[in-house]
């Protein structure tokens, strides 16, 4: 991989990696930690790279795997060394319409934390599968393929996430 070409890959995906990096680890620090390594690994594995298929499906799946093997270390750790977890950090301030009065702005917001903070409490396999479809706009057929998993149970998995977001938040957005 040449630098032109990765600079075009930054310039064409860069944004929406950061931003599923963002969303999965729900920290800054260690969102821009992810976004660095998953292009390091890119210029690592830049042989593998196919740029007629679908770079960011690689992309994601690169953040992804750096991300759980960082959590399956971090549970090692902190089994050992019984440390405390960090908090987690988890703001949007991608709603702000500067037509919309300011009780809107702040009720939008409000209503961005309230699903932001229902999505953070799914379990893993669930939340995945939503950040993927919603946040990505991935379809099943390449979730699939990146968590390397049948189509019929991210599809499973998509129905009963969104069940457990609505029955969480039915009282909340009426």
């Amino acid at each position: 991989m040449t630098e032109k070409e990765l600079e075009q890959c930054i310039n064409a995906y860069g944004k929406e990696i950061y931003s599923f990096c963002r969303h999965l680890t729900m920290n800054q620090t260690e969102a821009d930690d992810l976004y660095q390594d998953t292009f390091l690994k890119l210029i690592e594995l830049k042989s593998k790279i196919d740029f007629k298929n679908n770079p960011k499906s690689y992309l994601l799946s690169i953040a992804l795997r750096i991300w759980k093997n960082r959590k399956r270390k971090y549970a090692w750790r902190k089994r050992i060394s019984q440390e405390l977890e960090p908090s987690m950090d988890f703001s949007e301030n991608d709603c702000e319409d500067p037509n919309a009065s300011l009780d809107i702005q702040i009720i939008r917001q409000e209503e961005i934390s309230l699903v932001n903070q229902a999505v953070a409490r799914l379990p893993e396999h669930f939340r995945l599968i939503i950040l993927f479809y919603y946040m990505e706009e991935l379809s099943v057929g390449e979730i699939a393929s990146i968590l390397k998993i049948p189509a019929g149970t991210v599809k499973s998995r998509l129905f009963h996430a969104r069940k457990i977001l609505e029955k969480e938040l039915e009282d909340v957005l009426k």
